[in-house]
């Protein structure tokens, strides 16, 4: 069964269930996303992919939001670009998204200035915690999308080491009353890591190469191999740099894994170069 729907002045059919954003996808109208991702369930924290939909009182995430038939969407209207400009703006202005991948590009599409509500708006801003050899939290990158807390949940790990703490201003990412990082419930599978939008949650490897001047994606190679710890099948994404692996992710669309692994697929790797 398909609906139609109208994006844009173009009529197109799409399967019922279809959301928005699989419908601009399958035109290949660009969007912006940072608290969605394919293996996990919708949030609607970010707001920056919002669409106006006639008949609307206000703008829709397309993240979620189910297409209808003879619904009828515009991406490009100046409501649209004004608040997707406006969300770009708190968040730069508030958190680092230097390392956050594509928005330095959304930032000039739609003419973001985070230097306008002055030098003084960050609401993060924290040393980095650094409690072992896998992986950094950085709190100062953290724009709060919930990605973490959905994978460490029901949508993938089941273990609910990670959750929201506080609210509003005071809101922050955090281990179950703010225990060390050994000390929670974490069994250090990295799935938070492979979600997070802007580098928040990081390799320790990928962190320490930054750090030194070293880390460079335009000199990686990603090679996919099968993980070898057992015998379940998960697919890896090893990222070499200089012949040595960097950091190892998983495809979110592969049948076994949908982009999550175990603390061997995902960290069980030094031996390698040993």
């Amino acid at each position: 069964m398909t609906v139609q729907v109208t994006v844009d002045g173009r009529p197109t059919k799409v399967p019922d269930g279809a959301t928005i954003l699989d419908v601009l996808r399958g035109q290949d109208i660009d969007t912006p996303t940072l608290c969605f991702s394919d293996n996990l369930t919708p949030v609607n924290t970010c707001r920056v992919c919002v669409v106006e939909v006639e008949g609307s009182r206000t703008l829709v995430p397309a993240c979620s939001r189910v297409a209808e038939d003879g619904m009828v969407v515009s991406t490009a209207t100046d409501r649209v670009r004004h608040s997707r400009r406006t969300v770009l703006e708190f968040l730069g202005s508030s958190v680092d998204l230097s390392v956050a991948p594509n928005v330095a590009d959304w930032m000039d599409e739609y003419e973001a200035d985070t230097n306008r509500f002055g030098p003084n708006v960050a609401t993060v801003d924290q040393p980095v915690k650094v409690q072992d050899d896998l992986y950094i939290r950085d709190y100062a990158k953290c724009i709060l999308c919930y990605k973490c807390v959905e994978a460490c949940g029901v949508d993938a790990q089941n273990t609910f080491a990670i959750a929201v703490s506080g609210r509003g201003f005071e809101a922050t990412i955090s281990t179950e009353f703010d225990n060390r990082l050994p000390d929670s419930a974490c069994v250090y599978c990295g799935n938070c890591i492979g979600v997070c939008p802007t580098g928040a949650l990081m390799f320790k490897s990928e962190f320490t190469m930054r750090r030194q001047g070293t880390w460079d994606e335009s000199a990686q190679t990603v090679t996919e191999t099968i993980c070898s710890f057992c015998g379940v099948g998960c697919s890896l994404e090893l990222y070499v740099q200089n012949n040595e692996i960097v950091k190892v992710l998983s495809p979110l669309d592969h049948d076994v894994t949908s982009g999550h692994l175990c603390i061997k697929g995902r960290f069980g790797w030094e031996h390698i170069q040993g």
